[in-house]
């Protein structure tokens, strides 16, 4: 009978384990070997690489976006900081083998890497947040997303002004006045700042794109007035910030930020107008991740992201959208009376190489000789 028990016992064993209930193991079982076969990878696993400007962007993308976006997604950002155009550099030079998955462009250089086939195309189908933005924004249709506004715009030390009298800027022609000679902050003509500089000139001298020597010539003005070209903003920033410059032209996040580090700085736009725009996200082409990077362009530009972005000191890109209160004193943009426009990205790009040669010639050796007097 005993012998029966037995067989039974084991017959129901092996009906149990068949089903998928294991059978009980005894104390001095010992653990399983571990498998040669990797997990399937989970959203956990995934990381995207993002290429764009250090300080405020970085700033914004680093401690703010990525872990949000992480919490949202599973997916984990990277950050690479350089300057823009270091960025469509280092893009060019990997396109056989992309290392990075979303790259930020000041516009020009969207405009570059599109000429380059450096960029993958977008359209609502794969980044759906895409129909909020504001188009005055974007550089170039399909090909990026406008993430980080900005206008680029004159500011001066309203302290000073005020102690030594001078009138305050109202046009672009009011940057070159010997009342603060040897006091100015301009960027290199390789920064953006400064060719927004050339063109509005040339603007406000009668001049177009297709003429932009009235700009040139006002430029030699300029450069007599200054010490200096500074060769980017982590040099201008110091300058303004230990009473070495009062005037500059800069990014509006730039001067908020200033601002916040207690500068008494006012931005203005001039009379004749000034540049509104936007640093794009682009998706690499070839992009190794490049659906969990549609993923984060289309987070960017949501109106949570976008909100988080203004309070860092940006214009918003969405639609209808206002900057932080906060920001509203030291760049705030008055709709009624403030004119800003879209520049005209591809025709820039046509002929940025040119003027800046011809500033680099001209308009460079220029410099402090009327300081000196």
């Amino acid at each position: 009978m005993k012998k029966w028990l037995s067989v039974g016992l084991a017959l129901v064993l092996i009906a149990l384990t068949g089903c998928g209930v294991p059978a009980p193991k005894s104390s001095t079982d010992a653990k399983p070997a571990s498998s040669s076969v990797p997990a399937p990878a989970s959203s956990a696993d995934k990381e995207i690489t993002v290429a764009a400007n250090g300080g405020k962007i970085e700033k914004a993308i680093r401690d703010v976006i990525a872990p949000k976006f992480k919490e949202k997604t599973g997916i984990k950002v990277n950050f690479v900081s350089a300057l823009s155009g270091e960025i469509l550099s280092k893009v060019d030079l990997q396109k056989n083998a992309p290392q990075f998955d979303v790259a930020v462009y000041v516009p020009l250089d969207v405009q570059r890497a599109v000429e380059k086939g450096l960029v993958e195309p977008l359209d609502e189908t794969t980044v759906p947040n895409m129909k909020l933005t504001d188009p005055r924004f974007v550089a170039v249709e399909q090909m990026g997303v406008p993430a980080f506004g900005l206008v680029i715009a004159p500011a001066y030390n309203t302290k000073t002004f005020q102690k030594n009298g001078f009138a305050p800027i109202a046009s672009w022609n009011d940057l070159i006045r010997p009342d603060y000679k040897g006091k100015t902050a301009y960027s290199d003509i390789a920064n953006d700042w400064s060719f927004a500089t050339l063109y509005n000139l040339a603007f406000a001298n009668g001049g177009s794109l297709d003429n932009m020597e009235p700009g040139l010539n006002k430029a030699k003005e300029l450069a007599r007035y200054s010490d200096t070209f500074y060769k980017n903003s982590t040099q201008m920033m110091p300058a303004l910030q230990q009473g070495e410059a009062d005037v500059t032209v800069m990014g509006s996040y730039a001067i908020a930020e200033l601002v916040e580090s207690g500068v008494p700085l006012k931005m203005v736009i001039p009379k004749e107008g000034a540049p509104l725009q936007a640093f794009n996200a682009t998706v690499v082409k070839n992009a190794p991740h490049k659906a969990d990077a549609m993923q984060l362009i289309n987070y960017l530009i949501s109106e949570e992201s976008q909100k988080l972005i203004s309070d860092g000191g940006f214009y918003p890109t969405v639609k209808g959208m206002k900057i932080s209160s906060k920001f509203e004193d030291s760049i705030g943009i008055k709709e009624d009376t403030d004119k800003v426009y879209r520049p005209d990205i591809k025709k820039l790009s046509e002929i940025r190489a040119v003027w800046m040669d011809r500033w680099t010639k001209e308009v460079s050796p220029e410099l402090g000789k009327s300081v000196k007097k």
